[in-house]
């Protein structure tokens, strides 16, 4: 890689990182911590094929949706439950909002990775359908339907939320 290379590689990684360690979250369930390693690991493959790369952004957010993914595989073997925060942090918060937040994290660690990602490039992202499942290498159907059963899911696993996801859908 060259300096010319290198400082757009830089420029790309300062503009860009707040919006994909926000995904990152998102995709994690809530997991600072293993969002900020997600997009890392995702940042240390584009930067090897950087010259490449037409599309930088959505080459990370495949490289972030596929190990998400990938870990989840992993980790659903194992038979680890990983929450995003204790129980009793949602008593403590006396905001609506926030209980809010926190149920919707807790719901959306509840879906299988693929429902989290269709519903968080969907509507937080407000990426459209084609260039989801462009992404997630399926077809549009296949989005619309994992859509629509990932709302389902969250509105069975999270009843407070109902009237918010309404508006979603």
């Amino acid at each position: 890689m060259d300096a010319a290379d290198e400082q757009r590689f830089r420029e790309f990684v300062a503009a860009r990182s707040p919006a994909l360690i926000r995904l990152g979250f998102l995709l994690t369930g809530g997991d600072q911590h293993a969002a900020e390693d997600l997009v890392q690991s995702a940042l240390a493959k584009l930067v090897t094929r950087w010259r490449r790369v037409e599309t930088p952004e959505a080459y990370v957010r495949q490289i972030m949706y596929r190990q998400q993914v990938s870990w989840w595989r992993t980790s659903a073997r194992r038979g680890e439950v990983v929450q995003a925060s204790p129980p009793e942090s949602a008593a403590r918060d006396p905001h609506h909002q926030s209980e809010l937040r926190l149920v919707l994290r807790s719901a959306l660690a509840r879906l299988t990775a693929r429902q989290r990602a269709v519903l968080v490039l969907r509507y937080f992202e407000d990426l459209p359908e084609q260039e989801i499942a462009q992404v997630m290498g399926c077809s549009v159907g296949t989005v619309r339907s994992t859509a629509h059963r990932s709302l389902a899911r969250l509105r069975e696993i999270a009843p407070e939320l109902a009237q918010d996801l309404e508006v979603a859908t």
